[in-house]
């Protein structure tokens, strides 16, 4: 019996990038095939297995499956098969920025959809998983507000301040609806709600846009993480319980100088506004007294292996200070290409190499290694038991290591 239970049988996670937007040139991108995963998800997961991971986030592609409110989710059988022979439990994803041809999300047509949609998604898959069962209804509803409702990246193509408030607020709506359609078919479901963690400064000459930067970072950042808490806008329907865990993300890019129009510009790692990873978990711990996960981290290149020690030293900060920290998501996987460019951005635990037709997972063993290390500091598994679900992470054991690591809050990001 544990001392302090986690919610989750292994403290490290993965996941696959699984978006499926329309892009700027109207096409219908679809990450998983992208990077082969729907071809190699029994490789993938036998590699999670092997890393001593038993928990990934993978998506449901709705675009895919919802053809005018009929579903077929024949597609992710593979994912559900290799789920059960290698014992790895899945955070499901439903929407990653992409939603059917046939809908707009600023209707409210939109939110009654996507509520039909979750409940047959998890009707479709809890009967053929043990559980227990994680879900994220929408994936990073700030971030896909600013991209599809601000800059014009995806569907809707919108771009103004007022629209990206409006497609946030609806999304909200939804992702209320999509948690009360999942937990009618199964009451004890868990949700994982996503999105950055973000600090945003003024340029240096331009102290007329403190304010805006200030309001970005400890107001913007927040509100949608607020109106499914019920902080905001209670009348939506919001409660702790529908936001129920915190999902973190963490990359560099997060912390940014403001900029009027357009995307913030990344702030340079040695900048001396960025602020420790601790202290921004901190923002979030304050706010909600929920239990949290960084539900996504990765360094780029060679300076994973560095990302990942910055990450964990401040995550074990975080843990000394009280913090409820119940996971880390290397993420992704297998590597991604950038959406505008293409090119590959070397992030994830195996890096792809193209060879033919076929995109080879080459493992990237300075990142694996840091890992391993972190796991025997935390005495956590390095490779799966046969039964993972049969207990789940010690938390005990991470909170004694952060007291004997005694690791403090710094800015350095290697």
């Amino acid at each position: 019996m544990a001392q302090k239970p986690g919610i989750f049988p292994t403290f490290f996670i993965s996941g696959f990038e699984c978006s499926t937007f329309l892009w700027k040139d109207k096409k219908r991108r679809n990450l998983v095939h992208e990077t082969q995963h729907h071809q190699f998800v029994q490789q993938d997961y036998e590699l999670l297995r092997s890393l001593g991971i038993a928990v990934a986030r993978e998506g449901i592609p709705w675009p895919l499956v919802d053809t005018n409110g009929k579903y077929d989710f024949s597609c992710i059988d593979p994912m559900l098969e290799a789920m059960n022979q290698n014992k790895i439990l899945p955070i499901w994803d439903l929407c990653h920025y992409g939603y059917p041809d046939d809908l707009d999300p600023f209707l409210d047509n939109f939110v009654e959809r996507f509520a039909a949609y979750c409940r047959a998604a998890a009707e479709y898959v809890t009967p053929k998983l043990p559980g227990p069962y994680f879900f994220t209804p929408i994936n990073e509803i700030t971030f896909f507000s600013f991209c599809g409702g601000e800059w014009g990246w995806v569907a809707p193509y919108k771009n103004t301040k007022e629209d990206r408030f409006q497609l946030r607020l609806n999304l909200c709506k939804a992702a209320i609806a999509g948690v009360k359609a999942i937990r009618e078919v199964t009451p004890d479901a868990r949700m994982i709600h996503i999105d950055p963690l973000v600090q945003v400064v003024a340029p240096r000459d331009r102290p007329d846009q403190e304010a805006a930067a200030h309001h970005e970072t400890y107001v913007d950042t927040f509100l949608a993480w607020d109106i499914l808490y019920g902080k905001e806008l209670p009348e939506l329907g919001g409660s702790p319980e529908i936001l129920d865990i915190v999902g973190a993300n963490n990359y560099s890019f997060g912390q940014m100088e403001y900029r009027e129009h357009g995307p913030h510009q990344a702030l340079p790692p040695d900048d001396d506004r960025i602020k420790p990873l601790c202290d921004l978990l901190r923002l979030v711990w304050e706010r909600y007294r929920r239990p949290m996960i960084i539900g996504e981290t990765s360094g780029l290149k060679e300076g994973r292996t560095a990302w990942l020690k910055d990450v964990m030293e401040e995550s074990l900060a975080a843990v000394d200070a009280g913090m409820d920290l119940h996971g880390i998501c290397l993420f992704p996987a297998v590597d991604m290409p950038d959406w505008h460019t293409g090119e590959w951005l070397n992030n994830g635990i195996c890096n792809l190499i193209l060879e033919g037709d076929v995109l080879r997972r080459q493992p990237h063993e300075p990142y694996i290694a840091e890992l391993r290390r972190w796991q025997k500091e935390l005495n956590r598994v390095t490779v799966l038991d046969p039964d993972p679900f049969s207990d789940p992470v010690e938390l005990a054991d991470v909170i004694a290591a952060a007291k004997r690591l005694n690791k403090k809050p710094d800015k350095n990001w290697s």
